[in-house]
């Protein structure tokens, strides 16, 4: 059974992002596919919390899609985080609303993975730097899957754009339908390597 899946999307200023444009309209046509802008929902920041809940009780994935922000995630997002994931909802007392959820992070970077490294200009993977959004699905008792990346979206052709966009729908329809357990992706780095034969024997195996 086709698992549901929530996109919510982050970005001040979308009309600027040529990669996260590719991403957006590769994704259109993924069946079972929930895709929100939040910042065209909320440019006042003032998110719905109860209709925010709900949509991620209904959802079986749920991917934050932002760019790399300083090491971390657009404002919107922080918020979306502080105001939605409630405790007693998400976590502490009675919290347990996103048990067993499965999250992953979609994120656009300036830099490549040369320089998201120990040694690198930035010292930390992107994996170490998206620790606290790790943390945080733990935290709400949720699984957090590998992250995807598009490294250097700034300096892209339109041509390794679109191989990303094409890559990403092939990922949101993989992880929606394969019958491998999510479980068994938890100990990769990355969803880039996706395109590795290895990756694509855990997605059709069982299919």
């Amino acid at each position: 059974m086709s698992k549901k899946v929530l996109i919510l999307f982050f970005h001040p200023r979308f009309e600027d992002s040529q990669a996260n444009k590719e991403l957006v309209s590769a994704i259109k046509n993924v069946d079972n596919v929930t895709f929100r802008d939040l910042y065209e929902y909320y440019p006042d920041f003032h998110v719905d919390v109860k209709l925010e809940q709900q949509l991620l009780k209904e959802h079986d994935i749920i991917i934050w899609q932002h760019p790399f922000y300083w090491y971390s995630c657009p404002p919107l997002m922080k918020q979306w985080i502080d105001l939605v994931l409630e405790y007693g909802w998400a976590y502490g007392k009675d919290g347990d609303q996103l048990k067993g959820k499965y999250f992953l992070s979609a994120i656009t970077s300036g830099g490549n993975f040369d320089v998201y490294r120990k040694g690198g200009r930035n010292n930390f993977t992107y994996k170490e730097l998206l620790q606290p959004f790790e943390q945080t699905v733990n935290h709400c008792l949720g699984h957090y899957l590998p992250p995807f990346i598009v490294p250097s979206a700034l300096r892209c052709s339109k041509q390794e754009l679109q191989n990303y966009g094409a890559f990403y729908a092939e990922l949101v329809a993989g992880i929606q339908n394969t019958e491998t357990p999510l479980q068994e992706f938890l100990k990769y780095n990355y969803f880039n390597d996706l395109s590795s034969e290895k990756w694509k024997a855990l997605f059709y195996k069982q299919q």
